[in-house]
């Protein structure tokens, strides 16, 4: 019964790291997948110093509320910069203009946010491409007058493949544009909210020749992301965000959770070793004469108790062995669960991690708490008085 614990208490502990575990994994990749590595945008991390802040540093005088100089937003010198950055070993990097626009069709108005892309570096960095249904994104290339839009958004306008729309720019500039393409990504914001068009397109529309907003990067090594992105930032000037920067609430919510997981598994093998600690100190209760015996005939207490402690690592030993197979059995089956998010229109199969680590952190803590559960009554057994026991016995 005491080993049967063990296994029960290593079993849960393998299926429920290994649903939370795979649960992080398949977030974090999705995370990762579906968003660039690194964003470098329009944007300072600190604001830049004004000219009359650089040439009197030392003024009495200190002048607040002044405007800067407007001008066009976007990075400035961005093919330059662009060619630096694919040139890092790694990477692969693209332009991308954003703005808002309003697409007009039959008398219906939707507001998107249009994203004007080069087709050929684009597919290095996002995966739109996979997402398309009709069409591909080179089409756009092919055509300066085309625009892709989600399926939903399609859907929503009465509108399809082929057929034309109007699309407006904050800038004034109203263009006729077909639609050569749809994508669906399965998020509705995203779906029924963005639309793409070429670079230069969206440089006219929107009024920023020669300018770009965004430069997008995938890196081979993800977790690379944010050493890229503090070379990148130091290089060029501009913010460069990586991922692991702009999702910190997320990641430090998921380590919260792993910790909070691993105690609550834990404790499950916690309460197993009660177990091991009951038999043992009644199988010493039991063989107290036994024991006297053996001290009389020359064993030390340093033997007796190596002799309990042997006996809790077998039963954990054991125990995380059975419990290991018994896990990945479990494993193996909540792999085999499907299930339907609300909202989603596919079934997807519950993650599991298989990683080797987790099978070594279960069976570990498994004998050790075996051990320490036998190290009392092994104590108590090497402490017994022969004399005493052989005595009340004869008596």
């Amino acid at each position: 019964m005491s080993m049967l614990g063990i296994v029960l208490g290593v079993a849960f502990f393998l299926a429920i790291s290994a649903l939370m575990r795979g649960s992080e994994a398949d977030f974090i990749q999705r995370m990762i997948d579906s968003a660039p590595h690194i964003t470098v945008s329009d944007e300072y991390r600190h604001p830049p110093r004004q000219p009359a802040q650089l040439h009197f540093a030392d003024a009495a005088l200190t002048l607040h509320g002044l405007e800067p100089k407007t001008e066009t937003r976007g990075i400035r010198g961005y093919k330059q910069k662009l060619e630096w950055i694919a040139a890092l070993p790694g990477v692969r990097v693209a332009p991308v203009l954003t703005g808002q626009a309003i697409i007009t069709s039959a008398g219906r108005e939707r507001g998107v946010t249009m994203n004007g892309v080069v087709p050929r570096l684009m597919r290095g960095v996002s995966d739109i491409d996979d997402k398309m249904v009709e069409g591909t994104l080179e089409d756009l290339a092919a055509n300066p007058n085309g625009i892709i839009i989600g399926r939903k958004l399609a859907e929503k306008l009465f509108l399809r493949r082929g057929d034309n729309l109007t699309l407006a720019a904050p800038s004034g500039l109203v263009r006729t544009l077909k639609i050569i393409g749809l994508f669906e990504t399965g998020a509705n914001a995203i779906d029924e909210g963005h639309a793409y068009v070429l670079l230069k397109r969206a440089q006219t529309m929107l009024g920023r020749h020669d300018r770009a907003n965004r430069l997008v990067l995938q890196l081979d090594d993800p977790y690379r992301a944010r050493t890229v992105a503090a070379q990148i930032e130091a290089r060029v000037g501009y913010r460069a965000q990586s991922w692991q920067e702009a999702s910190e609430n997320i990641l430090s919510v998921l380590f919260v959770r792993n910790v909070i997981m691993y105690t609550v598994v834990s404790a499950i093998l916690v309460v197993a070793s009660f177990g091991i600690f009951n038999v043992i100190s009644t199988v010493v209760l039991e063989k107290r004469r036994d024991i006297a015996i053996l001290k009389s005939m020359g064993f030390r207490a340093r033997d007796l108790r190596r002799i309990f402690l042997a006996q809790g690592l077998v039963i954990g030993g054991l125990g995380s062995l059975a419990g290991c197979l018994a896990g990945l059995g479990l494993m193996r089956i909540l792999a085999g669960i499907q299930i339907r998010p609300p909202g989603m229109s596919q079934a997807i199969n519950l993650p599991v991690y298989w990683g080797a680590d987790q099978l070594a952190i279960a069976a570990g803590f498994a004998l050790l708490s075996a051990v320490a559960a036998a190290w009392l009554p092994a104590r108590k057994a090497g402490a017994v008085h022969p004399v005493d026991i052989l005595r009340g016995g004869m008596a």
